[in-house]
């Protein structure tokens, strides 16, 4: 199976599983944030779940010599938090509560048609480039 098809496999399975999970809906995540209101939980178990998952598949995955489609595994080498982490943490976690998506549902649910989400993903991507600017320049 080629690279391409497996990125399209795994596109696929990550994609419905937002849809099925309700995380591409912005009402069932705002709802899951708003912790001092109208709480609603079940978006936890989806995560408490996820992360089970990668863990049990990250500790396999490392057990190999190398990736099936590259020479070396790319894991963090950072292991303090810094400035960047912190603020990009805070900007990330602002982002998801004012508008109840972040990047992987966002464009999920930009093929539903909602010119409010494909307002989120442009200023996703604008905001990413941006970001890859700035740090460009402040390395040079």
């Amino acid at each position: 199976m080629s690279q391409v098809a497996i990125a399209l496999v795994c596109g696929t399975v990550f994609g419905s599983g937002l849809i099925i999970s309700q995380m591409s809906n912005p009402a069932k995540v705002l709802g899951f944030l708003d912790v001092f209101g109208q709480w609603d939980p079940s978006l936890a178990l989806v995560m408490v779940g996820a992360i089970g998952v990668f863990a049990i598949a990250y500790r396999i995955a490392l057990r190999r010599h190398a990736p099936m489609f590259d020479k070396k595994f790319f894991v963090p080498e950072k292991t303090r938090l810094d400035p960047a982490l912190i603020s990009g943490s805070f900007i990330f976690g602002l982002g998801w509560g004012l508008a109840g998506f972040c990047p992987g549902p966002a464009i999920v649910s930009s093929g539903f048609g909602d010119p409010r989400v494909w307002a989120f993903v442009a200023a996703m991507v604008t905001s990413l480039m941006l970001s890859h600017i700035i740090r460009r320049r402040a390395v040079s």
